[in-house]
């Protein structure tokens, strides 16, 4: 999320309610961007964002990657600990890890 996109002050209630009040359409009615965005996410995965904010309807691919998310053992501490200090961050630096 871009900042001038962000909540102020932690207020995301409002902001949900102003996108899902900005993408309320009749579901009757298909427009060229409806079918658009139909299309790119055939092609693309959906985010958590399209279908909890935007108000999509979920995919079959993005529900089974759901559920295997969701079912998909815990990690260790340890396990946890021995990949923040194999990632380098973004600047790629493994002796600053994040």
């Amino acid at each position: 999320m871009k900042s001038s996109d962000a909540p102020k002050d932690g207020d995301f209630a409002s902001y949900l309610e102003g996108k899902t009040s900005l993408s309320s359409k009749p579901s009757s009615v298909a427009t060229v961007e409806d079918r658009n965005s139909n299309e790119r996410a055939e092609t693309t995965c959906q985010t958590v964002q399209e279908v909890l904010v935007d108000g999509q309807e979920p995919t079959e691919e993005f529900l089974e990657e759901w559920n295997a998310l969701e079912n998909a053992p815990g990690l260790s501490d340890e396990e946890l600990a021995r990949q923040a200090l194999e990632a380098g961050g973004d600047d790629g630096d493994k002796a600053t890890p994040e």
